[in-house]
């Protein structure tokens, strides 16, 4: 929101911070159904990830925390 903007900017906000551009949207619902359906991959928050990492190493380091292989991956979700 802008008054977290505002208060990053006057030194105000938390410690560390990341500032990401971009835009998703889901329908009501939708993330929820899409995680059911194991549309998605999710790990524990971890600070050294989020923060500290170059973004070309966070990818593969989150698939490293679940125990995955990236070249084990296939483009479908499902159940096994």
């Amino acid at each position: 929101t802008i008054d977290i903007l505002k208060a990053l900017a006057a030194g105000e906000g938390p410690d560390r911070a990341i500032l990401a551009l971009g835009y998703a949207g889901w329908a009501p619902g939708q993330l929820e159904s899409e995680i059911q359906a194991n549309g998605w991959l999710s790990c524990q928050a971890d600070l050294e990830l989020v923060f500290d990492l170059d973004v070309e190493e966070k990818y593969e380091r989150a698939l490293s925390k679940l125990g995955i292989n990236p070249t084990h991956l296939v483009n479908a979700a499902g159940h096994a």
